[in-house]
């Protein structure tokens, strides 16, 4: 079929095909989630190869089937703390043609020194899961199934690439998530890195009240304070990271908290027991639809030929609502 676009026109960008072979994914950093994305490929039969500064990770992940290499092809995704991102790729061989995706929980900072360097080539993201622990000796193989995965979508991101970082992470168990960085930061740090400071804050202000206190501490304290037993150097960099987005989300709170109790009580009951159901929709291969999706507060599921099929939730106001499509 002719090309409908007028004379100097952008070409249409040239989609990965369902049927075309997957890429071989080369993971850099192979503590707990690296060495769980590299172990849920493996398991989901993609070509994994992987590399770590410790020798003990590296074995640990070569036990599990991945290629231990420092030269790295297709889709290359940097699992390492946010402080060493810049230079994450350093010592190693990377193909010029790889895409390059990451797993740090913000993105701003991580699009301003990476992104930069790589350009289009560069696809941030963030899996909303893990656990407390670190290493190679929390590698989970399941730790990505039915999370949410946010995948950044900016305006230079070459759409093929996001493509096909988006089907790294529902190999991995994942639904993909839309976003723009300063979306996800944004958003992460009302629900996740100001979650981590108000776990501190509890557990200090009951060390205060007292051993019979911390004694008497049963489960609401324990999943309460859950966050805070993760590595103090990763949280400290993940809040001052984000350190303008995390102050409103606060801010917030602390205006929540002036509320009468009652009041506060039950919004705050009805937000996390509101039941709702999913409505499933088709999403063209296009960067305005596809930050749509997101910001409805929906997921990407499945790749199909000409679209991706995804959710939405289905309480949504139906002005809200992204159109089906068949």
């Amino acid at each position: 079929m002719a090309d409908a676009a007028g004379p100097g026109a952008a070409p249409a960008p040239r989609f990965p095909v369902p049927t075309m072979p997957a890429p071989p994914v080369g993971v850099v950093g192979l503590g707990q989630l690296g060495g769980s994305l590299a172990a849920a490929l493996v398991a989901a039969g993609r070509p994994v190869q992987g590399w770590d500064v410790d020798p003990a990770a590296r074995d640990a992940a070569a036990a599990r089937g991945v290629q231990i290499t420092r030269e790295l092809s297709g889709v290359v995704v940097l699992a390492v703390p946010l402080t060493a991102m810049a230079g994450a790729l350093d010592g190693l061989t990377i193909d010029p043609d790889a895409t390059v995706t990451d797993l740090g929980s913000v993105k701003r900072p991580v699009l301003e020194s990476v992104g930069r360097t790589l350009g289009g080539r560069y696809v941030g993201g963030h899996p909303m899961c893990g656990t407390e622990r670190s290493g190679h000796a929390a590698v989970d193989p399941g730790l990505f199934t039915g999370a949410r995965w946010a995948l950044c979508l900016e305006p230079d991101t070459e759409l093929p690439r996001w493509l096909r970082v988006a089907e790294v992470a529902m190999a991995a168990g994942a639904e993909v998530v839309p976003v723009t960085a300063t979306e996800h930061d944004d958003a992460v740090a009302a629900i996740s890195h100001v979650s981590h400071l108000l776990a501190a804050a509890l557990a200090a202000a009951a060390a205060q009240a007292g051993p019979l206190a911390l004694a008497l501490a049963a489960g609401s304290f324990r999943d309460g304070t859950r966050v805070i037993g993760s590595d103090p150097a990763f949280v400290r960099a993940m809040v001052e990271g984000n350190a303008g987005p995390t102050a409103s989300a606060l801010a917030r709170v602390h205006q929540q908290l002036a509320r009468p109790w009652a009041e506060l009580v039950a919004d705050g009951h009805a937000v996390v027991t509101r039941q709702g159901g999913r409505r499933t929709v088709r999403v063209p291969l296009d960067r305005a639809a596809l930050l749509s999706l997101g910001r409805a507060g929906g997921a990407v599921t499945h790749r199909l030929a000409a679209f991706v099929e995804g959710w939405v939730p289905e309480d949504r106001a139906p002005e809200d609502r992204l159109p089906d499509r068949a």
